[in-house]
């Protein structure tokens, strides 16, 4: 890649550019890699320097462009106004590890199922069972945070597209 755009450092969607380029020389000039997203390349230059903020559409072409489906997710987790307060960024690392996790979040999912039974059986959550159906609702967004990095770790390594996930 050419010269690095130091403003730009540490901006996700520089990032993703910059790690595309290592497959795909083309993504190495900004001016081909806005070419081939359909981002004007003033545009893609002031979201990669962190003047303006991208639309949902560019995030996703540069996602798709770029082979980065978490830039999807870290634009929703971090930039979204709804998704800041209910998505959580996930972090994309090797799939050993993402199996690890997902195995681990998932250990004690009898233990969760027999909780909820018991909190629910009443149909009324009472102020003593609060706790412990908290400890339910941490644990399940656990699981679909690991989930969600392993489906995104799949889109982008063995390219199964997001609708078949």
């Amino acid at each position: 890649m050419g010269k690095k755009a130091t403003k730009a450092a540490d901006n996700m969607y520089y990032l993703a550019r910059c790690e595309a380029a290592k497959e795909n020389p083309d993504f190495s000039s900004r001016e081909k890699a806005a070419e081939l997203v359909g981002i004007d390349r003033t545009r893609l230059a002031r979201i990669e320097l962190d003047t303006i903020a991208p639309y949902p559409e560019e995030v996703k072409a540069m996602a798709e462009a770029y082979n980065t489906p978490e830039l999807c997710n870290s634009y929703c987790a971090r930039e979204c106004p709804m998704g800041r307060n209910n998505v959580s960024e996930v972090d994309i690392v090797d799939f050993d590890r993402l199996a690890l996790k997902v195995l681990g979040s998932l250990k004690d999912i009898d233990t969760l199922r027999a909780s909820l039974i018991a909190i629910s059986e009443d149909g009324v959550i009472s102020e003593n069972e609060r706790p412990a159906f908290q400890d339910i609702l941490d644990s399940l967004e656990k699981i679909s945070t690991n989930a969600k990095a392993l489906k995104l770790w799949a889109i982008k390594n063995i390219h199964i597209q997001e609708e078949d996930v």
